[in-house]
């Protein structure tokens, strides 16, 4: 019988359980060499969020943005939702903040952190209360979980950071219950070209450094905030052959949207915004989709769209499996 504090029955390969950490006996996964860059940018990320000042406000404002996203209007309906699961995995856990709300919201349930960065060992050691919270530092398109053992799986802003996001979700779709929800975000394809200078960073990303692209976003954060303390909004005609919609932008925004991400939240400050910075321009990892190539996804997972959120930033949904007819 399955037990809340053990989590190594959801595992198909043997694994090792130390405190609240997990890991596998013998690790036989193969991580590509984009997926490698990818999860040292994050290291990098996570190693400098963690201790800052604003991080609490990063996380309050995630939590929320948490609720609007998967269509849960309150905290509380987001309880209530998690007290039939027995198991919910956190794929892409980052410093674990999240999983450790979801273990807080549903502390009858096993809840399991997993992320290919070394932040998992920044959460473990954070999070060493919760009886019920456990980290493994693992690939999340092979999370070694057993298939249909997971009743929420949840892939919060990291399907597009994977190495091939379709296998992820292929992979992620497979570990969740037959009655269960998968829980994901699809980064939305912007203006033309701000999608062209996204490919380009895709490309050069080996080719700089981590000290060189830190400098970079803190030039990014320097122009978004000078921008918007010019307080200018405009009018902007459609452009569809650049992919630029018409209407009232504030400067920094029409920028932002259309043409680069020189991200600026006056609340988060300036270290909190570079880090945001440099989690898009570093990772050699980082798709882009559009409604269509979303469900198309789904579709091919035989996945269908219990709850479907979209707005400027992203689309994401809570998805089941879909009923044969």
């Amino acid at each position: 019988m399955m037990t809340t504090n053990d989590p190594a029955t959801r595992f198909e390969r043997p694994v090792i359980l130390e405190g609240n950490r997990i890991r596998f006996l013998k690790d036989q996964s193969t991580v590509a060499v984009n997926q490698l860059q990818t999860r040292d940018a994050f290291s990098d990320k996570w190693n400098a969020t963690q201790g800052l000042d604003q991080e609490e406000k990063l996380f309050e404002t995630q939590r929320a943005w948490f609720l609007r996203l998967y269509g849960f209007e309150t905290e509380e309906n987001l309880r209530n939702y998690l007290k039939a699961a027995k198991t919910i995995v956190d794929t892409g856990c980052g410093l674990g903040y999240k999983a450790a709300w979801l273990a807080e919201l549903a502390p009858h349930a096993c809840v399991i952190g997993i992320d290919l960065s070394d932040s998992v060992h920044l959460a473990a050691s954070r999070y060493t209360d919760a009886p019920n919270l456990f980290f493994l530092q693992a690939d999340i398109a092979d999370t070694g979980l057993r298939s249909g053992s997971c009743d929420v799986v949840v892939c919060d802003q990291v399907i597009m950071h994977t190495e091939d996001p379709e296998r992820t979700f292929v992979h992620l779709a497979g570990i969740t219950a037959p009655e269960g929800e998968f829980l994901c975000y699809f980064y939305r394809k912007k203006a033309l070209p701000r999608e062209l200078i996204d490919d380009h960073f895709r490309s050069r990303t080996h080719e700089v450094d981590a000290e060189t692209m830190w400098a970079f976003s803190a030039q990014l954060t320097e122009l978004g905030k000078r921008l918007s303390e010019l307080n200018v909004s405009f009018d902007s005609p459609d452009i569809p052959m650049l992919g630029i919609q018409g209407g009232t932008y504030d400067i920094q925004r029409f920028i932002y949207w259309n043409f680069l991400k020189c991200f600026w939240r006056p609340d988060w400050g300036f270290e909190l915004s570079k880090i945001t910075n440099f989690d898009w321009y570093a990772p050699s990892n980082a798709s882009r989709f559009s409604r269509e190539e979303v469900f198309g996804i789904v579709s091919r997972t035989k996945m269908e769209a219990n709850f479907f959120h979209e707005e400027e930033a992203c689309y994401s949904g809570r998805f089941r499996h879909a009923i044969s007819k």
